[in-house]
């Protein structure tokens, strides 16, 4: 794969993979059929996902433990060519092993008797329909009710084989497995009632069978949900479903792929107001430029991020009125060249509003057309549409067509450079302005971004906020530097990943550590320590390694002798020399215990090559056979892991300040290795550049109430002053801290998953997870110096209290020097209690007690 997969992505890889095996299997053993879904909210990478199985499934995958299937052919199968246009491309784009005669997309002069394995064929609702070239005058389910078996032979267009006959030969053919995607994700709401039935009707022929064409064997289904699979597969016969793979939503959201926040505008009552937010659009779009520009030259290696406004309008709009509000754009942005204006209307033409002639653009194409500036589109565009770039939104529809505005924007919130943008909320979010909305239409339509949106329907997302006219906050310009620096000096943590390999990590990282010139050839270097790790292991575990051997070279076996006269049997063992094959299948088997790379690289350290070629072959046997017997004794791998592990922190610390010094997106490779562990890992903290914070609490009813502010926070607005709806406890903590002898600042710590909110891990019965303190606290010590407390107010009464406490101990213990205080806080009894978890007694009393209201209420706690 080109791209790092991202955990929850590797997790479902992984599940997909399970499944497919299983299937195949009871299909080629038992002639059972099967079908399964992943589903996954819309920004998740599910194409990217696919990807990474296809390579296993044509090539293998000894990380992940699935052996090639020889037998494969996919039939990828969507509503729409262009769609299925865009997913081959990305396929191509993610994989660096599909090639590009891998990927078959079915045209009308397609005729093959039979698909070929090791491909996967594109095929669209509109191929397999009755008018399709491919098909035409020819309905298996009503020929074989019509004519039977008396014409088997008769095709149209004098074609050899219909498209129906190609999948039927693939079918029973006991050499192929024919895969079937059903790519549901992408539905558009635009489809006609009569295509989504004679779409239902050919899927259901395929899930099904009809006439003498039998069904698929297997059917994965890739959808936004598991509902919208179900809906798919209903009326399926015949066919079991496996586990459905589902990805966690909160996961998405925290990884970085999708903004964190979307900013609606509105007026702040109803009227005329479309030429004002068409003005403060533009205005938005010109700030957004600007920022990405600024953001480009300060990267260096940034890809340039050109933004796109959308304006949706209604679907019988009129001309004028859309050429009025173009007419505002170019008055507040007289830079804009006049031709940077497209439609994605269903009408495929150029179209007049106003003064200006607007030409089409199919919706895959919009984002690479960085000329398009400006987006005119009527309902949320179908066919899976994807762009980035669009960063502002425009809609002209009422506040009765929050559907239609919900899904267009579930569309825009993928992040343009598929990662966070270190502090920026301004850049990590999406503008939507509503000039037709008023306050309490706007509340439903932010109670449903929360949710999702759209068609991934109601998902929750912890990380995302929706803001109504929010404000923006900057470094507090009266805070000292001495401040941000002990900021960014604190430790965060980063999730384990599950499955992670040690010398997989260690050979990303070399590999990064070269490519940024921080290590010349860290690849050689660290197989070369790897090598003498391994070399250590064969004297460490020297008699489990000799017993290990000889398994690899002895087939064992018993021979049964019977005694016809008699009546007896006898069984005698037997001991031959296994041969190539069998030592060469054990060796692979070491591949996905030690990682392919050092087991290749250490068999070239035992059998250098000498231009012998018999010699060289009899010494790589014998390597072969060394590095199986490795990979069979459980000791060597947990040595050779911790070693790897050892040498990956040793160089992530030796290079954690060249590092900093690289650009965001480097850093942010380096992250996802750091993440690459199988226990939480230490990562740092970014300096928060720009935060978008709303100022007014917003009632279900649509009333607002002004939030209040607090000075002394480490962001503010111009005033000095940060808005921040506080509980009591939280108001209680603050006032106390601030005046607390040597105060200086403040940090309201986000709740979501950037690299600006401290993160700490803590197990939550199995399951690691990640506690976000709610403040930060920055004093100054009678000798100058500035130190960090944490002061944490969290309710007894959760079933995480225990945990996080436990968390925050293990914390405590690992970082005894970062903080001054790590302070838990909770109110027992109508009075706030305070646990100090820098004190090594409190921790010990943390780790052996059965639940938090006892601590609170025991003598190790104290009153707050």
């Amino acid at each position: 794969m080109k791209f790092t997969l991202k955990d929850y992505q590797d997790e479902a890889v992984r599940a997909v993979l399970v499944n497919l095996g299983k299937a195949r299997k009871r299909w080629h053993e038992d002639g059972d059929r099967h079908a399964f879904s992943l589903s996954a909210l819309t920004g998740a990478g599910k194409t990217v996902m696919a990807a990474a199985v296809f390579e296993a499934l044509f090539y293998g995958d000894d990380d992940r433990n699935f052996a090639a299937d020889p037998s494969a052919v996919v039939i990828w199968f969507s509503d729409d060519p262009a769609l299925n246009e865009q997913t081959r491309f990305r396929l191509m784009e993610a994989s660096d092993r599909i090639r590009h005669g891998d990927l078959d997309v079915v045209k009308t002069s397609f005729n093959r008797e039979r698909f070929q394995p090791g491909r996967i064929y594109f095929l669209n609702t509109q191929k397999l329909g009755k008018n399709s070239l491919l098909v035409r005058g020819y309905d298996p389910a009503e020929d074989a009710v019509r004519w039977g078996d008396l014409f088997p032979a008769l095709r149209p267009d004098g074609r050899d084989y219909t498209l129906w006959d190609t999948i039927k030969n693939t079918i029973e053919d006991p050499r192929l497995t024919l895969y079937l995607v059903l790519d549901e994700a992408h539905r558009g709401m635009g489809t006609s009632k009569a295509a989504q039935s004679e779409k239902s009707t050919i899927v259901q022929r395929l899930i099904n069978g009809a006439g003498a064409v039998p069904a698929i064997p297997v059917v994965w289904g890739i959808s936004a949900t598991v509902e919208r699979f179900n809906q798919a597969m209903a009326g399926a016969q015949g066919r079991s479903t496996l586990p459905h793979v589902t990805v966690d939503a909160a996961k998405v959201q925290a990884s970085g792929l999708l903004k964190d926040t979307i900013i609606l505008d509105i007026p702040k009552a109803i009227g005329p107001f479309d030429t004002v937010l068409m003005r403060r659009a533009t205005d938005k779009l010109k700030a957004s430029s600007a920022a990405w520009a600024d953001y480009a030259a300060q990267q260096d290696d940034a890809q340039r991020v050109v933004p796109l406004m959308v304006l949706q309008v209604p679907n019988t709009p009129d001309p004028d009125d859309i050429g009025r509000a173009l007419d505002s754009v170019f008055q507040q942005w007289p830079d804009l060249p006049r031709d940077a204006i497209a439609h994605v209307f269903g009408e495929h033409s150029t179209q007049t509003f106003g003064g200006y002639r607007v030409p089409y653009l199919s919706p895959e194409r919009v984002q690479d057309g960085t000329w398009v500036r400006v987006l005119i589109a009527k309902d949320a565009i179908s066919t899976g549409w994807d762009c980035p770039r669009a960063e502002v939104m425009v809609s002209f529809r009422s506040a009765r067509d929050r559907t239609h505005i919900t899904q267009l924007l579930g569309r825009m919130v993928r992040t343009p450079l598929a990662r966070r943008i270190p502090g920026d909320d301004r850049l990590n979010a999406v503008d939507c302005l509503l000039p037709f909305f008023d306050e309490q239409a706007v509340t439903a339509v932010a109670v449903e971004l929360m949710q999702g949106g759209g068609e991934d329907g109601a998902v929750p997302l912890p990380g995302r906020r929706v803001l109504i006219n929010p404000r923006e906050m900057t470094p507090n310009p009266a805070v000292p530097e001495v401040v941000w620096e002990a900021f960014l000096a604190l430790p965060s943590q980063a999730l384990p990943q599950r499955g992670a390999k040690p010398v997989n990590r260690l050979t990303a990282l070399a590999h990064e550590l070269a490519s940024d010139g921080l290590l010349a050839d860290a690849g050689k270097k660290a197989h070369a320590q790897m090598h003498k790790v391994l070399d250590s292991a064969q004297v460490l575990y020297a008699d489990e390694i000799k017993a290990a051997r000889q398994q690899v070279l002895t087939v064992e076996g018993r021979t049964l002798t019977a005694d016809l006269q008699g009546q007896t049997q006898s069984f005698d063992d037997f001991w031959e020399a296994a041969d190539l094959a069998v030592i060469e299948d054990v060796y692979r088997r070491a591949k996905r215990s030690l990682s392919a790379q050092l087991a290749d690289s250490y068999v070239d350290h035992l059998a250098p090559r000498t231009g012998d070629q018999e010699a060289d072959l009899d010494a790589l046997t014998a390597a072969h056979a060394e590095v199986a017997a490795l990979g069979l004794v459980p000791e060597v791998k947990t040595y050779v892991e911790a070693e790897a592990d050892k040498l990956a922190k040793d160089w992530l610390t030796t290079y954690r300040v060249a590092i900093k010094a690289l650009s965001d997106a480097r850093q942010e490779v380096y992250r996802l290795i750091k993440g690459m562990s199988t226990d939480p890992t230490d990562i740092d903290l970014s300096k928060p550049k720009s935060w978008m914070e709303a100022t007014h609490a917003r009632e279900a009813d649509g009333t607002e109430t002004p939030l209040p502010t607090y000075p002394h926070h480490l962001l503010c607005d111009a005033d000095g002053a940060f808005p921040a709806e506080l509980n009591a406890w939280e108001r209680d903590v603050l006032q106390t801290e601030t005046q607390r002898q040597g105060f200086i600042a403040w940090y309201r710590n986000p709740s979501r998953s950037s690299q600006d909110s401290l993160g700490i891990a803590y197990d939550d019965n199995g399951q690691i997870r990640i506690l976000r303190p709610d403040f930060l606290f920055f004093a100054q010590q009678a000798d100058g110096t500035v130190v960090a407390d944490i002061v944490d107010p969290h309710g007894t009464q959760f079933s995480d209290a225990l945990p996080k406490l436990k968390g925050l101990a293990r914390y405590a213990e690992t970082h005894p020097e970062a903080y001054r205080r790590i302070e838990a806080v909770a109110e027992v009894g109508g009075t706030s209690r305070v646990l100090d978890l820098t004190d090594a007694a409190v921790r010990h009393a943390v780790r052996e007690a059965a639940d938090a209201v006892s601590l609170y209420k025991g003598a190790f706690a104290s009153d707050y």
